[in-house]
């Protein structure tokens, strides 16, 4: 798996010391079966990081269907061989990420869901941990509840510094505190909110940092692990988010908080004023972004020393900044990312950008250049490199010798396999309107004329397709489909007009846009009409199921994995959430919760319909599904609903993963002919 030195470094230029991978091989000469658990499998690249040092870098990589395992490789050995460090593999559980804390050690974090007993409510919890790069001394950092505990805590904190100015062994972590049972005792907590402690990561002692608040949601501390921003929201009399936040500061060597900024998290899901994201230590200002005046998101930059002299950093009047580009174990500020046709990064420290130029020239394919993470003195960083064609490489980047070192791929199986190409194309709308999106072809294939076709429009609706590695999109045309990915109106990065009133209040445009894509293909001859399908995942199901209400005739199959189709139903599913009033201030009111709902429609389908749901859901609750199969049926429509137990909304389980891409194959195929 392992590779030393495939790649030489001379000043800013690189030259391959020899092929990457093997000649082409199609990945059409599999078999459905092979191909649908090829495209299922889960990646190697959940989190990476590198030792303080540099010597070491972990990775976690898939167990069985839907486990995790943390691997330790030392890069020092004449033949590096990835160790086991711990492993999880437990339903409903995810090991997120592990990060070497020293040489020796790591800070982890799982994340599980649960059922609450008194309502059902799908819960997410999570749980902080430190473990020996050998997989001993296992500690718990998450606070214990006790008996005497009124609440659960569900967050088990999250890291705010990893290196903490003259302490060894110590990092600072966020706290959740919980007021106690004070009968019979007068020790009891009556504390409530979250604050910050300082661990010491070899026996969980720990040390109170700052002081609970229980409207602040996080903490931020600057390179030295001085605490100097954090962000609070308010809550209505019902305990619910009304999107209202505050941001304060410190200024250097203070322990005063002074307000930063303000912002409101509205009805498109997005925040509007300046809304703080990293701490630049050298400047003393903060990173954040904020809308410009023609209404796209920004980078901007503001002095912790109230001044309000906010600095335009990186700014663009077609689509939004929306990135941040962070280096090493203090997450330094090196640069800024927006996704035009394909996404671009803009560094501030100009041997980043040399190497990351360097790299895109010299690498086949012109790939996405990733910087993952660094050591200490960030000499030594992990860069991945991925294309539409190429799910990635994970290299090892020496700065001192200028040698770049290939470690692993991102997927397994794909060394040599030739792929689908993602081409940037843009069609017109009913309206007139371009609309942007991504189009790919069947492996080999130099145009689309008379081949089946997919529309797969993205979930969200806040959120938008991008060029590169897609394992769903790939899966299809490896099948021999086209599939056109459209960023239709009521998708992110386009900017506020663009968004609009968001894809479900406007579902009108939004839908219309995705059936004009369809219409787009048939236009160009790129498919024919008769095997034209429509698939989609979360809003994209929604927008599978939904093109039916304007046009029943357009799709002759529709696919829809975890899909919304009941609006009130899915307001009415976040009422024992703390999120509610945003949820139901983002669907709105009006006619559209019914017109714009394929549950209550369904007498109007044509086309038959497959879905998919797993039971453990907590973005698009199991019920959605439920009631869709349910109305088709009772309208005398085809459908088969497929339901995978304990499962949540990304369905990150191989084995399920490739029971369902086959299924949807299979669906295909008989109803589009073959």
């Amino acid at each position: 798996m392992f590779r030393k030195s495939t790649l030489a470094a001379s000043a800013a230029t690189f030259s391959l010391c020899a092929a990457l991978l093997p000649a082409g091989v199609s990945a059409q000469t599999l078999s459905a079966q092979e191909a649908a658990e090829l495209f299922g499998a889960r990646a190697n690249d959940r989190h990476v990081s590198l030792s303080p040092d540099g010597t070491k870098f972990s990775y976690i990589a898939p167990l069985g269907a839907e486990g995790e395992i943390l691997y330790s490789v030392d890069l020092t050995a004449e033949t590096p061989v990835p160790k086991r460090v711990i492993a999880l593999n437990q339903q409903r559980s995810n090991l997120d990420f592990c990060e070497w804390a020293t040489n020796t050690r790591f800070v982890c974090r799982t994340s599980f869901t649960r059922n609450l007993a008194s309502n059902d409510a799908i819960v997410g919890l999570s749980r902080i941990f430190a473990v020996d790069e050998d997989g001993s001394n296992v500690e718990q950092l998450t606070q214990t509840d006790n008996a005497k505990t009124l609440y659960t805590a569900f967050s088990g904190g999250s890291v705010v510094a990893l290196d903490v100015a003259g302490e060894q062994d110590k990092i600072l972590m966020t706290q959740d505190w919980f007021p106690e049972d004070g009968r019979n005792t007068r020790i009891a907590n009556k504390e409530w909110g979250r604050g910050v402690v300082e661990i010491d990561i070899n026996s969980a002692k720990r040390s109170k940092v700052e002081s609970p608040d229980d409207n602040t949601m996080w903490y931020m501390a600057d390179d030295t692990g001085a605490v100097r921003l954090k962000g609070v929201t308010r809550s209505d009399a019902g305990n619910r988010d009304t999107g209202n936040r505050a941001y304060f500061y410190r200024e250097k060597g203070s322990s005063r908080w002074q307000e930063l900024s303000r912002a409101e998290f509205g009805l498109q899901n997005l925040e509007e004023g300046f809304t703080p994201s990293a701490i630049d230590s050298a400047s003393d200002s903060v990173y954040g972004f904020m809308r410009n005046p023609e209404g796209f998101l920004a980078l901007y930059r503001l002095p912790l020393d109230g001044s309000d002299q906010f600095e335009e950093v990186v700014s663009r009047d077609d689509v939004d900044v929306d990135g941040l580009i962070r280096l090493g174990r203090k997450d330094r500020v090196v640069g800024a990312s927006y996704a035009t046709e394909v996404r671009e990064a803009v560094y501030f420290d100009p041997e980043l950008k040399t190497l990351a130029d360097g790299l895109n020239k010299a690498l086949p394919g012109n790939p996405l250049i990733g910087i993952r993470a660094a050591n200490a003195d960030e000499s030594r960083l992990l860069i991945s490199a991925s294309s539409d064609t190429d799910p990635g490489i994970l290299y090892l980047y020496d700065k001192q010798t200028r040698q770049l070192n290939e470690l692993m791929p991102l997927r397994d199986g794909f060394a040599g396999r030739q792929l689908g190409t993602m081409k940037p194309i843009t069609y017109s709308a009913s309206d007139g309107t371009s609309i942007p999106g991504y189009l790919t072809l069947p492996p080999g294939k130099e145009n689309a004329r008379g081949l089946p076709a997919i529309v797969m429009p993205h979930g969200g609706p806040s959120s938008r397709d991008e060029w590169g590695f897609d394992w769903l999109v790939q899966f299809f045309a490896t099948r021999g489909y086209a599939v056109l990915q459209p960023n239709f109106r009521g998708s992110a990065g386009y900017g506020e007009a663009w968004f609009g009133e968001n894809g479900y209040r406007a579902w009108r445009t939004a839908i219309g846009d995705v059936n004009d894509a369809g219409r787009w293909l048939i236009g160009e001859g790129v498919a024919d009409p008769s095997k034209l399908a429509i698939v989609g995942w979360s809003y994209g199901g929604y927008a599978a199921l939904q093109s039916q209400i304007l046009d029943n005739s357009l799709y002759k199959a529709i696919a829809a994995i975890a899909p919304v189709t009941e609006f009130r139903m899915m307001r009415e599913d976040r009422r024992n959430y703390w999120d509610y009033r945003l949820r139901s201030e983002f669907m709105g009111e009006g006619e559209h919760l019914v017109t714009g709902s394929p549950a209550r429609n369904a007498d109007q389908f044509a086309s038959p319909v497959l879905l998919f749901h797993g039971d453990a859901d907590q973005n698009v609750d199991v019920t959605q599904s439920r009631e869709m199969e349910r109305e088709l049926r009772k309208a005398g429509k085809s459908v088969k609903y497929v339901e995978f137990e304990d499962i949540a909304h990304g369905i990150d389980n191989s084995v399920y993963r490739a029971q369902m891409l086959s299924e949807i194959d299979s669906f295909l195929r008989t109803n589009l002919g073959g």
